[in-house]
């Protein structure tokens, strides 16, 4: 810490509080509200200009709710939202899962907005609570803040305003990029797969694949049943991102899996979720050759006409997802049954055609994964910079 400063817990220069909910049985507590009410999920922007929900002055004065005048840092308290922190810009009052810390005259919202930010790491690191985190408000007003002139505060949150907004349209463009990837990838499959050219045949699913899905769930092993090593048993939770996760793969027996006939899949079989998320795709690979399959996923094994790589990029396509999210059914449970399935058209080209076509789609393909991983070091390292800003800045070493 900088020489000078003082080191002094945000209970010795501001006042804080707690939110509080209004009994959601009593309807004069929230209809026709107009004081704006936050829940700890809206924390989370430096400026805080709005809420969502509202309740009423009789809700605010049968709870323990509270209105907290503009500039209150806000910081939440509990579960997923833990630690996350931001800076309300008018009069509202909040849930019991924020802590607001007053306006003072010793201190700059700003200034305590970038010092909570810094310490947030440290904070949720602290917080108790076996399924959620829980940052009490006691750590919170005991927190020790290095706290400079008001002069000095101002500066420094001067610097990190610049630093921040540049960090910020750095951030914004390696997005931009990459979602302009993304949808040249989704043009490209619309272009291919909308086309409507002469020379190119069509057929049904059912005739172009043979078609099967997974067990019925009244037949799934018993959590008894699984085993450490074995026939991977692959649920719809496993495809993601066009590929197999396998880091949380379930394994049967040879047993079982000799029971559970209608799942036993071969390398090239594409794979489509037709039951709750819907239009998740994957494509067995050879180390996945014989393994077993629920009732969430149907299987494709393509006939001769048919490439099986060019199958997967056409289910991945815009005209695919219209057709299924026109044609799903389930009330509960959202499905595109194998027989709606099987009757989907296909318009396909030459086996060469279909190969350039996949050799386009793939090149792309390509490209945005390393525009991903791009994106990924570069938010990454805008993270540790912005980390590192703040570091400097509550060590007073900002110029």
């Amino acid at each position: 810490m900088k020489e000078g400063w003082e080191a002094q817990s945000i209970a010795s220069f501001a006042k804080t509080g707690a939110g509080g909910t209004p009994k959601k049985s009593t309807k004069a507590f929230y209809e026709g509200g107009n004081i704006p009410w936050l829940l700890s999920g809206e924390v989370a922007n430096a400026n805080i200009v709005e809420a969502k929900n509202s309740i009423t002055p009789e809700g605010l004065k049968g709870s323990s709710a509270k209105l907290f005048p503009a500039n209150s840092v806000l910081v939440a308290m509990y579960g997923a939202t833990a630690g996350q922190v931001g800076i309300l810009r008018f009069e509202a009052a909040t849930n019991q899962a924020v802590c607001a810390i007053l306006p003072s005259d010793q201190h700059i919202p700003e200034y305590l907005y970038y010092y909570l930010l810094h310490a947030k790491p440290s904070l949720v690191a602290q917080a108790v609570g076996n399924a959620q985190p829980n940052i009490s408000q006691a750590k919170i007003k005991s927190l020790e803040i290095p706290l400079p002139p008001l002069e000095e505060q101002q500066r420094i949150v001067a610097v990190l305003d610049e630093a921040f907004e540049g960090l910020a349209r750095a951030r914004a463009h390696a997005e931009a990029n990459l979602q302009n990837a993304r949808e040249l990838l989704a043009v490209s499959l619309d272009q291919i797969f909308g086309c409507d050219d002469p020379s190119w045949k069509t057929g049904s699913l059912s005739e172009l694949c043979v078609i099967g899905d997974g067990n019925h769930s009244s037949k799934y092993p018993k959590k008894s049943e699984m085993v450490n090593e074995g026939i991977p048993f692959l649920r719809s939770s496993n495809i993601q991102n066009g590929e197999i996760d396998q880091d949380e793969m379930l394994y049967i027996t040879e047993e079982k899996h000799a029971e559970l006939k209608k799942g036993h899949l071969k390398a090239g079989d594409v794979l489509f979720t037709n039951r709750g998320e819907i239009g998740k795709v994957a494509i067995i690979p050879e180390d996945l050759e014989g393994a077993n399959l629920n009732s969430q996923v149907a299987w494709l094994r393509c006939k001769a006409e048919i490439e099986h790589r060019f199958l997967f990029y056409f289910l991945q396509s815009g005209r695919m997802k219209r057709h299924y999210l026109d044609t799903q059914s389930g009330a509960a449970l959202q499905q595109f049954t194998i027989k709606m399935l099987k009757a989907v058209s296909v318009s396909y080209p030459s086996h060469p055609e279909q190969e350039a076509a996949v050799v386009r789609i793939e090149t792309i393909q390509n490209e945005i994964s390393r525009l991903v991983t791009a994106y990924q070091s570069a938010a990454q390292g805008l993270d540790d910079l912005r980390q590192s800003l703040l570091q400097k800045a509550f060590a007073g070493e900002l110029t």
